[in-house]
């Protein structure tokens, strides 16, 4: 594979010339800092290997819109753009950053199974918290990180406005659930009847089932790979992209 030439700067949506090319200009820090604004990810290099870094933070939008002061992530501008990592020869690995508590089951489902379908390397990190749904996009990636101060809650699932009181609805809530562990489950160290039990645990959250694990426990558990930091986690993706290299 030839080697690629690793621009000066390069902007955080895809890179703005095939590499080899020379750049007519540099992209300003405006132009930076408004894909940083809108998407939420970067891309950044190191010699001639080229990563995206994504970023999923606050509240994982579903199919309603939430308000203009709810910090979201939203699943209609994270697929698109995983896709183009995936099929951008010139980007190598994707590092994502979450900081998240939760959000629409159904989009964030959507997020990690394009994370975990994806060939290239990539390496997840949840700083601050990955709690809910973003446990399933935590071990989505080929490796996962936690910093030591993070934390996750593992919970059932839960739903807000009208319920119908049927049977039906709590087969449906068990459904959903199950695609929950399942996912988590085969992407991940932890056994299915010891997720459960963290799910179901009613010792431990004082108004809500289940348990909040720290970065230390959610490795001990199985959900995560390592404890570390950011600088740890990219460190991972670039022996990634280097085994990857030479098996080429």
């Amino acid at each position: 594979m030839p080697k690629k030439n690793c621009p000066e700067s390069v902007r955080g949506d895809l890179l703005p010339n095939p590499c080899g090319e020379e750049k007519e200009s540099e992209p300003s820090d405006d132009e930076k800092l408004g894909q940083i604004n809108e998407a939420g990810s970067i891309i950044t290099c190191r010699n001639d290997k080229i990563i995206h870094c994504l970023t999923i933070i606050g509240q994982v939008e579903g199919h309603y819109l939430l308000s203009n002061s709810s910090k979201t992530t939203k699943y209609e501008h994270v697929i698109p753009l995983l896709v183009s990592v995936e099929e951008d020869s010139r980007i190598d690995g994707l590092l994502v950053l979450i900081n998240t508590v939760g959000g629409d089951v159904e989009a964030g489902l959507a997020i990690a199974e394009v994370i975990s379908g994806m060939k290239k390397p990539t390496v997840s990190i949840v700083l601050g918290g990955g709690h809910s749904i973003g446990i399933p996009l935590a071990v989505s990636a080929k490796r996962s990180f936690i910093a030591k101060s993070a934390s996750m809650t593992v919970h059932p699932v839960r739903t807000t406005g009208l319920t119908l009181g049927v049977p039906q609805t709590f087969e449906y809530f068990k459904r959903m659930q199950d695609r929950i562990t399942t996912f988590v489950v085969e992407n991940s160290s932890v056994s299915r009847e010891r997720y459960n039990q963290l799910v179901l645990n009613t010792g431990e959250l004082v108004m809500d089932v289940g348990t909040i694990l720290d970065g230390e426990r959610a490795v001990s558990e199985g959900l995560i790979d390592e404890v570390g930091t950011v600088s740890q986690a990219i460190e991972a993706l670039y022996k990634m992209i280097e085994d990857n290299s030479e098996k080429e």
